[in-house]
């Protein structure tokens, strides 16, 4: 500085000091501010994406609309996974499961029970397309030694396989009845005698059988249908043919189909009845659709029936 510069009075020279510590002090402030901020949006961002990685772990296992729970869910809604085991011959058949079921002795034998003799009817048969022309058709395409039937109620359409089979000079043919025997609520039970809640469907069934002469090419059994065709994959009971006529509902004709597949011999035909019931928004078709598509196999129609060819 020049000293020959006059110099300010003090008092002037006091308050620019006093306006620069200003200036200084409020670009100080500023920074502060600016830095707080920034610290305050890091810590926020931080701890909301630790809270969001947590939460997202924890649920991941749940959480059916991750990508990795949506494939499970389908591979398990598309897994039947029970191994076959060797298949048995049709001579193989009723052996194989009187012993695993019945104890080794049929139950035919000294049928009726005299508890029971006077509730049923010599014969009362009743089906819903049991006897179309699909029956026929496909056993002299396909001439099968085993025959199994996904739903069975009083045994109108087995009984009349029985009889085509015969006629057709199959005689060693065996027809495996799948069914619980217990029909549906509210559906018939007002027509059928009744023992302490028991409707005897698998009794009239069996008369049914004997009164038609078809007890050596008819068998049963009076389980629910998925623990029966696990049990028939397991025993290597497969037959040529399978018929699918049970539930309605696309759940349990899924099921039905998916496990009735598996005890189906290549080159055999699945095939099924209700294709064009309405039931549960056409379940049955449904699962037919569904259930081609996934295997890329074609659907032929019979009259009511649906036929899958392998």
């Amino acid at each position: 500085m020049n000293q020959d510069q006059p110099q300010p009075p003090p008092a002037l020279q006091n308050h620019r000091k006093r306006l620069v510590g200003v200036s200084v002090n409020k670009k100080l402030a500023k920074y502060a501010a600016y830095s707080i901020i920034l610290v305050s949006c890091y810590l926020i961002g931080y701890l909301s994406n630790k809270t969001q990685t947590t939460n997202n772990n924890n649920n991941q296992q749940i959480n059916p609309k991750t990508p990795t729970a949506a494939v499970d869910v389908d591979d398990d809604h598309n897994r039947f996974s029970t191994q076959c085991g060797r298949p048995i011959g049709s001579e193989k058949v009723r052996e194989t499961i009187m012993e695993r079921v019945f104890n080794g002795s049929s139950p035919w034998l000294n049928f009726p029970p005299e508890h029971v003799k006077p509730l049923l009817r010599p014969h009362r048969i009743k089906g819903w397309g049991s006897n179309g022309p699909v029956f026929e058709n496909l056993i002299r395409k396909v001439r099968p030694r085993i025959i199994i039937e996904v739903g069975t109620f009083l045994g109108a359409s087995a009984i009349h396989m029985a009889g085509l089979t015969k006629k057709l000079g199959l005689h060693d043919t065996q027809i495996v009845c799948i069914d619980d025997f217990r029909g549906w609520p509210g559906g018939f039970q007002k027509k059928m005698k009744m023992v302490n809640g028991d409707v005897l469907v698998m009794y009239q069934f069996m008369q049914n059988v004997v009164h038609s002469k078809a007890t050596e090419s008819i068998v049963m059994l009076p389980f629910s249908t998925s623990s029966a065709l696990e049990k028939l994959c397991e025993w290597g009971v497969l037959a040529e043919l399978v018929e699918v006529d049970a539930g309605h509902d696309f759940h349990s004709a899924w099921s039905d189909i998916n496990k009735g597949f598996k005890v189906l011999r290549p080159g055999g035909v699945i095939f099924g009845h209700d294709y064009f019931t309405s039931a549960d928004n056409r379940g049955v078709r449904r699962a037919v659709h569904l259930f081609a598509r996934l295997h890329n196999l074609q659907i032929k129609l019979d009259g009511q029936h649906w036929l899958i060819y392998t």
